[in-house]
């Protein structure tokens, strides 16, 4: 039978041995460092391009984060997320610190306030409700980096127009990595590469271009293009190979066979190219109040058909579509109606492809099918309809109240047989080497005198986008909106981000595409649940800790009288 004493013994021989173990333990961890990431969606694992961003840090980068965490639950869990993933950053790499700004010392600190002025850093208002009261805050969800001297405003907070606050953040704390990444990118690499918008052919003007635009200068440079110049077609091909990427945007005048080739050879010669454009107009028959959408011809039929796709001069129709909004009434009394409109063909992608990965749905506005060819070239479909659509030969009339009438019966009623077919219809095709030229085995428009006509291209690539409006931002007076965004809906579409991942693809920056497409999930409380089981819960919280507490007392009580019994 064992005593007190040889009991106690054993139990100082174990606390000893506890406390060896646990001072190894820490001796060791000052040489041996490993971080797990045990969440599902691996939100705290870096991605490859941010892992080689980060190791490219040489010199230190300072980040001041403004955004309180005296705030509503929701941005408390922004500035959490934040404050995560810098300590990712700064585990992977020393170089890399962080501080919190309380709101106090925003007004105190002479050197934040001039950061503030300098980048034009713009606060946010929220509402707070609070004990049946709602107080409006200023906050400002914004981080502050400095490399090298150089300060950069990375915000925290992603506006998506027309989304709740939790909408907003969840959208938010996706983005953080890289909106980080990318910040951190544009500090470190300064931009070289050079995008060209072509110019003289009737396309879209600069101010329904501007968002995309000045999006595109944070990164690239930009500047227009035009093919009809004074210079010899091997000056102006010589010009535009210096560019690495050419888009075209709607265009609506005819090429002629020297501007086409002039494209021919910047493809052949690896370079690419963005195509936004349809095959139809619309214009107003001259002799009723109607209006049509007509086909035009720009001559590029036989370049496409060698490259292996065709666009038709046709528009589509399309029930899962975006809505139009008509007022009725007259000035003040004007009420604003959304109804069905089939010409606005919603593309919700499913494709795989880096492109499209989690891009929300994208609207299009009047587009043209799209037919593959078969040849050499690798073809990707994009985007396409859903099976619930049609395509309509040109010209075609569009009755107002006669389409809205229509959709609306094929909404409430369903489509009867045969209204639409039953087959998804390509909008947008991505061609990528080998492409032959369009004038391999024929008269060549143009003879060159200081470039050697090439044949084919194993690197260039051409991705072709059935209609130009979804290039196109609105304005509100003369203010562009942010592309994307439709006023009379108050909906934001993926346009944008469709098309900045179509770009990067081009350009071969795939690591911020890959970026921009990462999926976290955050769970957010669900109020009318959490009132509705609110009692079951609180006895949950209550008596299972204190049952818990009797059956530990009951059960060592048991084991210390067997154990001590004589």
């Amino acid at each position: 039978m064992k005593t007190p004493t040889s009991t106690s013994d054993f139990s100082n021989s174990v606390y000893i041995f506890i406390l060896i173990g646990v001072f190894f333990l820490l001796f060791g961890s000052q040489f041996f460092y490993k971080r797990l990431d045990l969440t599902q969606d691996k939100r705290y694992t870096l991605s490859d391009t941010a892992v080689q961003l980060l190791d490219s840090l040489q010199s230190p980068l300072e980040i001041e984060i403004l955004l309180s965490d005296k705030s509503t639950s929701e941005f408390r869990r922004l500035q959490l997320e934040t404050i995560q993933i810098l300590e990712e950053f700064s585990a992977h790499n020393k170089h890399i610190h962080y501080q919190v700004i309380q709101p106090e010392e925003l007004d105190l600190r002479a050197d934040i306030q001039s950061k503030i002025n300098e980048l034009q850093i713009r606060p946010a208002q929220i509402q707070i409700k609070q004990e049946g009261k709602t107080q409006t805050e200023i906050i400002f969800p914004w981080a502050i980096a400095n490399y090298n001297g150089r300060n950069m405003a990375i915000p925290l907070l992603k506006n998506q127009l027309g989304a709740t606050q939790e909408e907003r953040i969840h959208h938010s704390v996706q983005n953080l990595e890289y909106s980080f990444v990318d910040s951190f990118s544009k500090l470190i690499h300064p931009k070289h590469k050079r995008i060209a918008f072509l110019k003289g052919d009737g396309g879209l003007e600069d101010k329904f271009l501007a968002d995309f635009l000045s999006t595109l200068k944070e990164y690239y440079f930009i500047a227009p293009f035009t093919l009809t110049s004074t210079d010899s077609e091997s000056k102006i091909l010589k010009d535009l190979i210096t560019y690495d990427l050419l888009i075209i945007t709607q265009p609506t005048k005819a090429f002629a066979e020297p501007q086409k080739h002039l494209l021919d050879q910047y493809l052949m010669q690896g370079g690419k190219v963005i195509w936004a454009g349809s095959l139809n107009t619309q214009a107003h028959h001259p002799n009723t109040d109607e209006e049509y959408l007509i086909g035009i011809d720009l001559g590029l039929a036989d370049m496409f058909f060698k490259y292996g796709i065709r666009i038709n001069p046709d528009v589509i129709k399309d029930m899962y579509s975006a809505p139009i909004v008509i007022a009725s009434g007259n000035e003040r009394d004007s009420q604003y109606e959304r109804y069905p409109w089939f010409f606005y063909p919603l593309i919700d992608s499913e494709n795989p492809h880096p492109i499209t990965t989690n891009t929300d749905p994208i609207k299009l506005e009047y587009a043209s099918s799209i037919d593959t060819l078969p040849n050499t070239s690798k073809k990707t479909i994009l985007l396409s309809t859903s099976p619930l659509s049609k395509s309509l030969g040109l010209p075609y009339p569009i009755n107002l109240n006669k389409e809205i009438y229509e959709n609306l019966e094929v909404i409430n009623e369903g489509p009867i047989p045969g209204f639409f077919g039953n087959t998804p219809i390509p909008l947008s095709v991505l061609i990528e080497g080998p492409i032959p030229s369009a004038y391999s085995n024929r008269v060549k428009p143009i003879k060159w005198k200081d470039w050697e006509e090439i044949s084919k291209t194993d690197t260039g690539k051409l991705l072709v986008i059935s209609d130009g409006n979804i290039i196109k931002n609105q304005l509100d007076g003369n203010r562009p909106l942010e592309l994307g965004y439709d006023k009379w809906t108050n909906m934001l579409y993926g346009n944008k981000e469709f098309l900045l991942n179509s770009v990067n693809y081009m350009l071969d920056d795939i690591g911020l595409m890959e970026l921009r497409s990462k999926t976290i999930s955050i769970p957010f409380l669900d109020i009318p649940r959490s009132i509705e089981q609110r009692r079951k819960w609180q006895y949950i919280n209550l008596f299972i800790p204190l049952g818990a507490l009797v059956l530990f007392g009951l059960g060592f009580y048991y084991i210390r009288k067997r154990k001590y019994i004589q």
